[in-house]
């Protein structure tokens, strides 16, 4: 992915922060583009602009006696591009109860264009903010119960490694609205990292900082980020039971038919219910996936756009055109000439 300026990352300081995850995506995000280009003697090119801000700037007492020094106030944060809410390492309500005005100013960042991410008990933060009702999230298991007590109004996914919801902006465009993101807990902490890094600087720079900070992703595969970014809040379980059949073989044809008989309904029924749930018929969520595998295909730049089709489920490459560029407003062509990494 062509490289532009840093994005601009606000991690949020608080005392009885777990003071490894502070410090651990103060790293992560800080040597993105940096340490894999150190060991093979390329150009030097932060991806990020990392800070960690607490009120009043003031320094930051972590749950393991580790103090470190914020970089800044988050009052004086007007935007960014990425808020991340680390993890609870004190009494989750003793922390939340001291910093009633530090969810003020999270409050107020989800105004803006800015993604949102909280790891493990951090989602306590954006629950109390009122952030996560009514939207898809996830905590550590051993917080679970105590999350749904504390916020029932939270579709709480407890067995997922990472959720995404959208934003609901109230500005005046609602595409200046972004995502927020939660991650279990944990080494999940890794995923969410490298999710968000592969969102901002393609799936080559993410691929590159997990191998030289040695982490094993347990997203396994491309379909797991598809998986993140198709899923909508519901509870409805033969819904989401489809949607892991296609996301898991989308390559296979696969006959909406054959769906609604594999979960016992009608197709009329899989239809209606699929529609309630995540505002698509089944047949237009086989094409999201596809079209969202094709995409992180040509963004690899390897993949010939002849062949891509094929390796998508499609047969036919000019209807698989039509559907990508309607998808896109791009031709596969255009899209990797734009977006991938050998176009630099």
């Amino acid at each position: 992915m062509p490289y532009s300026k840093p994005f601009k990352v606000i991690i949020v300081g608080f005392d009885g922060v777990l003071g490894s995850v502070l410090a651990g995506a103060l790293d992560l995000f800080s040597f993105t583009g940096v340490s894999w280009q150190r060991f093979a003697d390329e150009t030097v090119e932060p991806r990020f602009d990392v800070q960690i801000a607490s009120l009043g700037g003031v320094v930051i007492r972590c749950s393991n006696r580790l103090i470190m020094q914020a970089h800044c106030d988050i009052k004086d944060v007007m935007e960014c591009d990425l808020l991340l809410i680390p993890t609870i390492g004190d009494s989750i309500d003793k922390v939340l109860n001291q910093n009633s005005e530090l969810i003020v100013h999270i409050k107020r960042l989800a105004t803006t264009k800015a993604d949102i991410a909280s790891n493990c008990s951090g989602a306590f933060f954006l629950a109390k903010a009122g952030l996560l009702d009514g939207k898809v999230a996830t905590t550590h298991w051993g917080y679970a119960n105590k999350f749904k007590t504390d916020f029932p109004l939270v579709d709480l996914q407890e067995n997922q490694f990472v959720t995404q919801s959208k934003i609901q902006s109230k500005s005046e465009s609602a595409t200046q609205s972004g995502h927020i993101f939660c991650a279990a807990g944990g080494s999940a902490f890794y995923d969410l990292a490298l999710l968000l890094i592969e969102r901002y600087c393609g799936r080559e720079i993410s691929t590159q900082v997990a191998k030289t900070q040695i982490i094993d992703s347990k997203r396994g595969n491309q379909n797991s980020y598809t998986n993140v970014t198709l899923h909508k809040p519901h509870a409805d379980q033969l819904v989401k039971q489809v949607q892991v059949f296609i996301e898991e073989n989308f390559k296979q044809p696969i006959q909406v038919s054959a769906l609604a008989a594999m979960v016992s309904v009608t197709p009329r029924t899989l239809n209606r219910r699929f529609q309630s749930c995540v505002a698509m018929r089944p047949i237009e969520y086989i094409q999201a996936v596809r079209i969202e595998q094709a995409k992180r295909l040509l963004e690899s730049g390897d993949v010939t756009i002849k062949s891509l089709a094929h390796q998508v489920g499609y047969d036919d490459i000019s209807s698989f055109t039509r559907l990508f560029k309607r998808a896109t407003e791009l031709t596969p062509k255009e899209y990797q000439e734009k977006f991938s990494r050998l176009a630099i």
